[in-house]
């Protein structure tokens, strides 16, 4: 835990001045979850959705991270069960809100648009672009008028506090929040960052566009890492695996920096599973060479890396659905040993 925070705050820290937006870090948030082995420790700590029968289904956790968009290091993870009392995307972000500096710009989608996720954020003094939430409905024929579909609104304060905002949290709270409403793309973006001389509507757009890459870096975790299914089979276990995921993760990230950093060249423009072929390709070069020599080995690892560039995914969509086919299997929708004695013709087990 501690390991990767260090790591991923130091790789923030050392980003160029060039990889950042505008002169500013922004800070990527999501959410996601990995399920594990059915075992009932993991039960108990991670129960699994209630859509699924008793079982039948995997325990699953939830995950928020705040990932850095310049460099792609994870800064913060909160985890939690995916269901039950304060396990939301929202309960979980606010434990790691001390992650997030005086300055920073947090970029999410319209699940994080929310009057007190924002005033939070104001109160440390942090910034907020995220699609506006789809139970809030934007009129650009009212407030002020910036430009063309861009303007400024007053939001007000909820008259029902929240079931986990202290009462005198909730009193502490503004009554009002200006907040910019700008279109693009089709889609209505919200931020606190008013002034259009400074931040104009397009460079907002292409702002949020680079919200894609929390997904994309989602996937190198979960997919290229394999975290997305995990082996413990207990929940501390759990924790300690998938912390050492987001540990060799920042890992990576802090070659492919130095590499960005060599060649001159954005972090975000390298492939993240070419760098992964690329360390694992000099592995025994770097096991058989002497000490003396390593730096000229990493120089051409280095090299290497930068050489592996990916294609522009600044306005990258994708439906959430795969081609491949799933193998004709029926899925086992009961537990395997009563499966099991069904087939050995001895019925239902008691």
């Amino acid at each position: 835990m501690r390991l990767v925070r260090e790591t991923g705050k130091l790789l923030h820290l050392e980003s160029e001045e060039a990889w950042k937006w505008k002169g500013r870090s922004v800070m990527l948030v999501d959410g996601t979850t990995v399920s594990m082995p059915d075992t009932p420790e993991n039960q108990k700590v991670y129960p699994q959705p209630e859509s699924q029968k008793e079982g039948v289904g995997f325990p699953i956790a939830r995950l928020v991270a705040i990932i850095s968009l310049s460099c792609g290091a994870v800064l913060d993870v909160a985890i939690g069960p995916y269901k039950g009392k304060e396990t939301g995307e929202h309960a979980l972000l606010r434990q790691i809100l001390g992650s997030i500096s005086t300055g920073d710009i947090i970029l999410g989608d319209r699940y994080y648009c929310s009057y007190f996720l924002i005033a939070m954020l104001r109160r440390l003094g942090v910034d907020a672009v995220f699609q506006i939430h789809a139970r809030r409905k934007s009129d650009f024929r009212r407030g002020k008028r910036l430009g063309k579909k861009d303007h400024t609104v007053i939001w007000k304060k909820p008259k029902q506090r929240p079931n986990w905002m202290a009462e005198i949290v909730y009193c502490q709270m503004p009554d009002l929040l200006t907040i910019r409403e700008i279109e693009s793309n089709g889609k209505i973006i919200t931020t606190t960052l008013l002034d259009p001389k400074e931040v104009t509507r397009k460079e907002l757009g292409e702002l949020y566009t680079k919200r894609w890459f929390i997904e994309v870096d989602f996937r190198f975790i979960k997919t290229v890492l394999q975290m997305d299914v995990l082996r413990c089979k207990t929940p501390d276990m759990v924790c300690k695996e998938i912390w050492v995921h987001l540990l060799a993760y920042n890992l990576i990230r802090t070659v492919m920096a130095q590499a960005a950093h060599q060649y001159d060249v954005s972090p975000r423009t390298l492939s993240f599973k070419g760098t992964l072929q690329h360390l694992d390709a000099f592995k025994e070069t770097f096991l058989h060479t002497d000490e003396k020599h390593l730096p000229i080995i990493y120089g051409y690892l280095l090299e290497a890396i930068a050489s592996h560039r990916v294609g522009d995914r600044s306005r990258r969509s994708e439906p959430h659905a795969v081609k491949r086919r799933r193998k004709p299997y029926p899925l086992l929708t009961k537990p395997r040993e009563e499966a099991r004695n069904e087939l050995r013709g001895g019925g239902v087990s008691a």
